[in-house]
């Protein structure tokens, strides 16, 4: 019989509500250290039992938001990765009561994923092997976890010299470990005038300024960069130069080679977010770090690509660096886990990995080709690889009101003040997250949202420019 305490248990209580209706789709669950002091649990027991939830695949999580109760049932299994799972419509008509559809969450994820990740925690679960993998990570990871995650990451132009890889928990513990490594409290850092949520909470965190930089339609302006420095030195920039988040803006070479330039010139170090730059492939733009290795930090993980319950996080760093920003890691309890770790270079060993990258690239194409036709006649700024796309709302839509509209059919957006440095300057548009509903529930929420706008009376923009772009 379980304890009381087994994680197990609680993961079967939770998921008795949710089958009954108590917890409904989409709705937050309390942040786990506040459900173990609520039921006198241990924060790691919580901790599992959550994570049980998410492999039942009950609910799904979105680093620094919180878990979320899953808009629609678990997919079919056994269905190979090119294959569309067959699913239940679910109503979304304005009026009516519709299932709720998260387009917040952005955790990618195809048919027959789990299937082709279990072969290779089978051999992890062996005695003799998961004692060595549950010991302490150092920073550093192995030998055979620095190879694998530099072919990993290599691009045409580009391969991170495996002795500067270091490994977090995730993506974003290794943004706040590149950060704190950089930037004292009172600090200053430039970012692009729309930039990654989470970003603004890790500055928040560590007591430093974000700083927005001037740009146009290729990112910021070196010009720009060096005039804000000069009123005040900026300690880093931080940058997502391929695939944006939110425009999925991808910064051309010539742009990228003179931020490098202006960067050199005022020794001014580079943070640079490739969480989504999987998505890219092989279009011959080398990242950022190839037009100034000696001063960019490379970020990016397994997150997006493989999946968020069992992650590692990757920081490649300039070789003097290293031992900075492996304390930095330490300080901050940003290390990754042994088990994650092994997993992760057994995933990219065999294979798994690449084949993931490869069903997600088909997968975004084809859900930008359902944003095409059903958002067709708005302001919609993407990109035919991307995950994510923005939505300039037709005046006198503000995104305020649209995102409480988007709600009131059971839609979750999120508004453009989310991504906005300067709170005086937040635009109307929304961001749509593309990965984490269903296909068919994605193209029924969109119609809803374009509904929504039509509906309302409010008018349409017209016009070559008013197009939906495949780029910005």
């Amino acid at each position: 019989m379980r304890r009381p305490h087994d994680f197990r248990a609680i993961a079967d209580r939770i998921g008795a509500d949710i089958a009954a209706g108590r917890l409904r789709p989409g709705e937050r669950l309390p942040p786990q250290r506040a459900f173990a002091r609520r039921h006198g649990i241990a924060a790691s027991t919580a901790e599992r039992a959550y994570g049980e939830l998410v492999r039942r695949g009950l609910v799904v999580g979105e680093v620094g938001r919180g878990t979320f109760v899953r808009a629609a049932a678990p997919q079919p299994t056994g269905r190979a990765l090119t294959e569309p799972a067959a699913e239940e419509p679910v109503a979304l008509v304005p009026g009516e009561p519709s299932a709720p559809v998260n387009l917040e969450l952005n955790y990618p994820s195809v048919p027959g994923q789990s299937e082709l990740l279990a072969p290779a925690l089978a051999p992890l679960l062996r005695p003799d092997v998961l004692t060595e993998a549950l010991r302490p990570a150092p920073v550093t990871g192995t030998a055979s976890a620095r190879e694998a995650a530099s072919d990993l990451l290599a691009v045409p132009g580009w391969r991170p010299d495996p002795a500067g890889l270091l490994f977090t928990g995730n993506a974003r513990q290794a943004i706040a470990a590149a950060l704190a490594s950089l930037v004292r409290p009172g600090g200053r850092v430039g970012v692009e005038e729309l930039t990654y949520p989470l970003v603004k909470e890790i500055a928040g965190r560590l007591g430093c300024t974000l700083v927005p930089l001037l740009g146009d339609a290729d990112g910021p302006l070196p010009d720009a960069l060096a005039a804000t420095h000069r009123t005040a030195p900026l300690s880093a920039l931080y940058l997502q130069p391929t695939l944006h988040n939110p425009t999925a803006r991808s910064m051309s070479a010539g742009r990228r080679h003179e931020l490098a330039e202006a960067v050199r010139g005022l020794a001014i170090p580079v943070v640079e977010d490739r969480i989504w730059s999987f998505l890219d492939a092989a279009t011959g733009t080398a990242p950022f770090a190839a037009h100034a290795p000696e001063l960019t930090h490379v970020v990016d993980g397994l997150s997006k690509r493989v999946a968020p319950g069992l992650t590692v996080g990757f920081l490649v760093v300039p070789p003097r660096r290293v031992e900075t920003v492996a304390a930095a890691v330490r300080s901050g309890g940003w290390s990754a886990g042994r088990f994650a770790l092994e997993a992760g270079v057994r995933w990219i060993g065999d294979g798994t990995v690449a084949r993931l990258v490869a069903a997600k690239r088909a997968d975004a194409v084809r859900r930008q080709g359902v944003l095409a036709e059903v958002l067709d006649g708005f302001r919609v700024r993407s990109d035919p690889r991307a995950y994510f796309a923005w939505w300039e709302l037709p005046a006198p839509w503000r995104a305020d009101t649209f995102t409480a509209a988007a709600a009131a059919h059971g839609i979750a957006v999120t508004p453009g003040s989310a991504f906005a440095v300067d709170p005086r300057r937040t635009p109307d548009a929304v961001r749509l997250g593309l990965g984490s509903a269903r296909l068919p529930d994605l193209e029924r929420a969109l119609r809803v949202l374009g509904g929504v706008v039509r509906g309302a009376g409010r008018g349409v923009p017209s016009g070559p420019s008013a197009r939906w772009s495949p780029r910005p």
